[in-house]
């Protein structure tokens, strides 16, 4: 029987669904839907998570009806969501309220209030390993208990958005250490809940009570139940793995499970992350310590403004991308002494939440479209370049970049990235990093419960 493996990506955007071939080691089928945002001008960001799973019915309903694919093959099923988010369920498991987001900056006052309570942030450090950021959860609920008490009151369980995903499938809650990492009441020393964090929000005790047990990366969330197995027409006994956060995952999917590889994504903005076989803390923080999904650690660092930076200059230019790539080849590495800090969204690697965008060294013969042009995008690529050296301040030396996002479409942008990182830069033939990664830990998780030790390694090897 042909095995096939199904990799879920749900972002903030939408859901990507990919059906993944083991024979012949690739994607074989592809299929998205689009999610909408609830947004306000006070930082609230907001979905609803049915949202998501009318998302996944669309889009793994139209993959798995492409290309003569029998769902019958179907072995197991992995899960990439997007971190940090708050899904708040009842008793019944019925979803309290819309879900708090990653990008969510109402709970501003929150994170500070627990931080100081905490003994401010070194204390916290100690604690977790980790800073209490504005966008991870813990903010999210001490914001609900304050804001919403009787909704707060009602809470049974509270899931991420791949554990939520994950017990749509399963009807089992479970969350795995890489995602309960970007929680903030998580200790990734320990791998385990902290209780002070928690106690800090509400030392009732009720709190812990409404966390769900942990496994590890290779272990099984649970299986599909029967009335999806009979809505997608799968056959019995279709495992879920544990699945991850999105960065968690695109590691997975870029191969990135081994030391000296380091990942780059060149999205709206970007992250830089790699590989470590224990925990990689910083005390500045500055990185994001957190753990894989794959049983080991992820230091990440995120900056916030990468296609930003090209994307509002090519717009103010009226310039398509391909013009935008000519004009960007025309200029010198320099460009000419034009500079663009590209602080369009403040920035959170270096911390400077209230820092604009500034373009300066301006003169009356380098004040022309290409050198602009290209000073946006060798100002993005120095930020994410300084996340590269907080890496490299712990002792973590990158021998090979594999770069991912839109930006990494970019011929010119390749090789910037590879100038200015001086290593060399890859591209994965599979874009799709987080609905292959999510796969690839599906077969992960398959194989191993069929009795056969195999390291996720040799998966990525075989199949990146």
């Amino acid at each position: 029987m042909e095995q096939l493996f199904i990799g879920i990506d749900s972002g903030t955007q939408g859901t990507k669904v990919i059906v993944f071939s083991r024979k012949d080691r690739k994607i074989i089928s592809e299929a998205s839907a689009s999610h909408k945002l609830l947004e306000d001008d006070k930082g609230k960001r907001e979905q609803d998570p049915s949202w998501w799973i009318e998302a996944c019915i669309s889009a793994m309903q139209e993959a798995l009806g492409k290309n003569n694919i029998n769902p019958k093959n179907v072995c197991a099923i992995g899960v990439s969501g997007q971190q940090h988010g708050m899904v708040a369920l009842d008793k019944d498991g019925n979803v309290i309220r819309p879900a708090k987001l990653w990008c969510d900056t109402a709970t501003t006052v929150q994170a500070e209030r627990l931080t100081n309570a905490l003994g401010g942030f070194d204390n916290v450090h100690k604690l977790i390993g980790n800073a209490i950021a504005v966008g991870f959860t813990a903010s999210k609920v001490l914001w609900l208990k304050e804001n919403e008490p009787e909704n707060y009151a009602r809470i049974d369980k509270i899931l991420l958005p791949h554990d939520y995903i994950n017990y749509w499938l399963t009807g089992v809650k479970k969350a795995e250490f890489g995602d309960a990492s970007g929680t903030a009441y998580f200790d990734i020393y320990n791998r385990k809940w902290s209780k002070e964090i928690l106690n800090s929000i509400d030392n009732s005790g009720k709190l812990e009570n409404c966390l769900p047990d942990l496994i590890s990366s290779v272990e099984p969330v649970g299986i599909v139940k029967k009335e999806l197995l009979e809505k997608f027409n799968f056959s019995d006994n279709v495992y879920v793995s544990s699945g991850g956060g999105d960065n968690m995952i695109a590691a997975i999917g870029t191969g990135n499970v081994s030391p000296g590889i380091v990942t780059a994504s060149l999205g709206t903005s970007g992250t830089i992350y790699c590989f470590s076989d224990k925990p990689v803390v910083d005390s500045h923080g500055e990185l994001a310590a957190f753990c894989s999904s794959d049983g080991n650690w992820l230091p990440l660092v995120c900056t916030m403004n990468v296609t930003v930076s090209t994307e509002l200059t090519r717009a103010l230019l009226g310039l398509d991308i391909k013009t935008l790539d000519e004009q960007i080849s025309r200029a010198p590495a320099g460009s000419n002494g034009l500079i663009l800090l590209p602080y369009f969204n403040g920035e959170r690697t270096p911390a400077l939440p209230n820092a604009r965008a500034t373009l300066y060294g301006l003169t009356s013969t380098n004040y022309q479209t290409h050198n602009v042009c290209r000073a946006a995008m060798e100002g993005a690529t120095f930020g994410l370049k300084y996340g590269l050296e907080v890496l490299e301040r712990k002792g973590i030396k990158a021998s090979e970049l594999r770069l991912v996002g839109g930006g990494a479409k970019s011929k010119i942008w390749r090789q910037i990235v590879a100038d200015i990182f001086d290593c060399s830069v890859v591209c994965p033939i599979t874009q799709e990093a987080g609905a292959l990664g999510a796969a690839l830990q599906a077969i992960w998780c398959y194989i191993n419960e069929q009795g056969e030790n195999i390291s996720l390694k040799e998966i990525t090897d075989e199949n990146v």
